[in-house]
């Protein structure tokens, strides 16, 4: 590991970033409906900071890759998102609830920053043989988030109300600045010369990720498996009602996969070259499947060991899918493609939970099976993954080869 920026201080810096994300949505759904008074209102501000991420992905990432110091305007983001907190909040009963909603779609464009934004970092801040271990300690703090967040944001509002809960979501993105604003400068040389304007190089990266097989199979799998992911989601209130004894109670099963992620994760780390991330990535999809399939069961016992192999699913999958997009990204387009395929997985979760809202007022297996059969089709949609795992390198990450290619290229 390279000493100048140690990889601990971003590890850090991205899991409190990422936890007051995952805990910033459930909080301002709770302060919406303490402060307006109304769930519909409450849901608007979630859907609305989501929603909007699709846009501001993009175009983030592109501004990330033109900067000399991404890690100050990474910090900057990250100061506007927890100042757009801060006003969504101080707008609640005090502004029209219109414009508190315009305040967090405009919030909600800086919400890859969390995600891709960091990750999209990586590759300057370890050597090429450290960077699969990296791939999978950078997707722990994904799962450490997911499971902190929700859980702190109901612990918070439950002692001190729902506001507090939203200002602690802000307080705990506060210190993930200072590692964001120290991340290493961008060399000339990895710069190049910008010609090209930020529309060109939008294009220029939206064709990267079609055009690259590997990378386009490996984002639609992913984006698919996030829709199930949604499905799921929208259906742990009547899981945990029907299994568990309460709906309130369904929060248990989305912990027990983000538990089980997050040990994939410490498993993968141990041992980051045993499978490649493109068989990682199909394999991951079919677990995924089986367990939505296994949580149409009424027994609890079987539904916990259903959400806990939804984890193993989740898990190693986001670890294989940074690790592909390491190995197949140009450098000089690496923040667009990993803040652009955020976008893409926050879209395509809200999309499933929308999906299955609807469907499972009708019938709630209805529901789990249409979730399973989109996880299947999410690993069918990687064609050739059968023979690449045999065949490609089982090294996580090539980078060398991948970028000599990208920088012989003009630009």
């Amino acid at each position: 590991m390279r000493k100048r920026y140690p990889l601990r201080l971003y590890l850090a810096g991205a899991v409190l970033a990422r936890a007051g994300d995952e805990m910033s949505g459930p909080a301002l759904m709770l302060a919406g409906f303490a402060l307006a008074g109304s769930t519909i209102e409450a849901s608007s501000l979630l859907a609305g900071i989501t929603i909007s991420a699709a846009v501001g992905g993009p175009v983030l990432g592109t501004l990330l890759d033109r900067a000399a110091g991404p890690g100050r305007l990474l910090a900057g983001a990250l100061v506007m998102y927890a100042a757009g907190l801060g006003t969504i909040l101080v707008g609640l009963g005090s502004l029209p609830f219109t414009v508190t909603i315009l305040i967090a779609v405009v919030t909600g464009l800086l919400g890859p920053a969390l995600s891709g934004g960091w990750t999209a970092q990586l590759p300057r801040l370890v050597d090429g043989d450290d960077l699969p271990r990296a791939n999978a300690l950078d997707s722990m703090t994904f799962s450490v988030a997911s499971l902190a967040g929700p859980a702190l944001a109901g612990a918070v509002a439950e002692a001190l109300g729902a506001p507090a809960a939203v200002v602690v979501s802000m307080m705990l993105i506060a210190p993930a600045l200072p590692a964001a604003w120290m991340l290493p400068a961008r060399s000339d040389r990895a710069r190049g010369a910008r010609t090209t304007s930020v529309t060109s190089d939008l294009a220029a990266g939206m064709r990267v990720i079609v055009g690259r097989p590997a990378l386009a199979r490996a984002t639609l799998t992913s984006v698919l498996s996030c829709v199930a992911q949604g499905m799921l989601t929208a259906c742990v209130p009547l899981l945990g009602e029907r299994a568990l004894g309460g709906a309130g109670r369904g929060a248990v099963l989305l912990s027990c996969t983000a538990v089980s992620a997050l040990l994939a994760n410490a498993v993968l780390a141990r041992f980051p070259r045993s499978v490649a991330p493109d068989t990682i990535i199909w394999a991951s999809a079919l677990v995924q499947a089986v367990a939505l399939a296994l949580a149409t069961s009424s027994q609890p016992i079987v539904l916990i060991v259903a959400v806990l192999m939804a984890g193993i699913g989740e898990g190693p999958q986001l670890a294989a899918l940074f690790a592909i997009r390491h190995r197949e990204a140009p450098e000089h387009l690496c923040g667009q493609i990993f803040t652009t395929g955020a976008s893409l997985k926050i879209t395509g979760f809200a999309s499933g939970a929308a999906i299955a809202g609807t469907v499972v007022i009708w019938s709630l297996p209805a529901a789990l099976a249409l979730a399973a059969s989109v996880a299947a089709l999410a690993a069918l949609a990687f064609p050739g993954s059968w023979w690449m795992g045999v065949h490609r390198s089982t090294g996580i990450c090539t980078l060398p080869d991948a970028r000599a290619h990208d920088r012989a290229a003009p630009r």
